[in-house]
């Protein structure tokens, strides 16, 4: 029987990877966690991951909506920076919990998931 917190956790980590399900947004938000706390601005984003344009503009708001990455304005930059790193870990977590959880016998990544959080 599935769990309200569980059912929680599904919607989540689906919003997550839902959002991350294009090989364009994994390259702009691996450029944008390179880029650390900084950022970059939307011109350099662009630049370093040769997405362009409205289909830039496009996968940010997918990310954004996500809660993976914002949007600032800086004078007449927009600046764009990963915000959620802690969000990106929980979603490799989510999957990796349920490793062998119904296997007969646990593969040694499933004891050691278990004691992390």
């Amino acid at each position: 029987m599935e769990t309200e917190s569980h059912a929680i956790d599904l919607t989540l980590a689906a919003s997550g990877f839902a959002a991350l399900g294009s090989e364009q947004r994994l390259t702009v938000l691996l450029a944008l966690v390179r880029a650390g706390p900084a950022g970059l601005s939307i011109g350099a984003l662009g630049d370093v991951t040769g997405v362009t344009g409205s289909t830039l503009t496009h996968h940010m708001k997918i990310l954004a909506a996500a809660g993976l990455v914002e949007q600032t304005r800086q004078g007449r930059s927009i600046i764009c920076a990963a915000i959620a790193y802690e969000r990106v870990r929980r979603l490799s977590h989510f999957l990796l919990t349920e490793c062998c959880a119904d296997a007969e016998i646990p593969c040694a990544d499933h004891e050691h998931n278990k004691g992390e959080a």
